[in-house]
């Protein structure tokens, strides 16, 4: 194993026999039956798999959303969960650690753009005029600036999306979960929000996590993860058109 992946200090992603399950004795149903994932920091990896393959469930296990029946993950430097929780305050974590991006933009309907993509680092203490740097340079990198006032009822759901995935980038988490981030978006936007991601891995060593159906992006991918009945098989991607 490589310094990367072995390297306490910088684990980014690691899922050791993750199983959960839902429900007991006859009707229980085990959507995960012993995950095992590493992503390392500054690494993008794809996860791909049929409906109720377990991509939701290992999701919201990994953004501390739902807790594990057993097993262990590690996001950043923190051992989150070892068959218990092992963070006290789980919200806390999830944001300060964790982006989230997922299929519907979730926008606040009542506060403008920059606003929606400033509050997550203002309520993590950035300052206010720092907050809104970092709101409008992401929104400038996805072509998205030029409706920093508006309000969110008035976007296209493209438009929505890229606010969506600005905000998961703003606080520069060590790990980012994307649920289908390119779905409403053509192919030239989609190939550009996967740059993003990557070149936001690369800087801030970001362990990214995209779950996709996406057949533009799945090209840019150099590893990807494919679940079946509630476990992972890794293979190697064809890592093109990130740069």
């Amino acid at each position: 194993m490589d310094k990367q992946h072995s390297d306490s200090s910088a684990r980014g992603i690691r899922i050791e026999g993750l199983k959960k399950r839902y429900g007991q004795g006859d009707t229980a149903v085990d959507a995960l039956k012993g995950v095992n994932m590493v992503v390392a920091p500054g690494e993008v990896v794809g996860l791909v798999g049929p409906s109720g393959s377990g991509k939701s469930t290992l999701l919201k296990c990994l953004g501390a959303i739902i807790e594990p029946t057993a097993g262990r993950m590690i996001l950043g430097q923190d051992v989150i969960y070892d068959n218990g929780w092992k963070i006290p305050d789980l919200r806390a974590l999830r944001r300060d650690k964790i982006g989230f991006v997922f299929q519907a933009p979730y926008l606040i309907p009542f506060l403008d753009v920059l606003d929606n993509v400033a509050l997550l680092p203002m309520l993590a203490g950035v300052p206010n005029a720092e907050a809104r740097k970092r709101a409008m340079d992401l929104l400038k990198a996805l072509d998205v600036d030029h409706r920093a006032k508006a309000m969110p009822p008035q976007l296209s759901g493209g438009e929505q999306q890229r606010v969506a995935i600005a905000r998961g980038l703003v606080n520069r988490p060590p790990v980012i979960l994307a649920d289908e981030p390119t779905a409403p978006l053509d192919s030239e936007r989609a190939l550009g929000v996967m740059r993003i991601l990557n070149q936001m891995a690369r800087q801030f060593d970001t362990a990214i996590i995209v779950v996709t159906h996406d057949e533009k992006i799945i090209p840019t991918f150099k590893r990807i993860y494919h679940i079946r009945d509630g476990v992972t098989h890794e293979e190697a991607g064809e890592g093109r058109g990130i740069d």
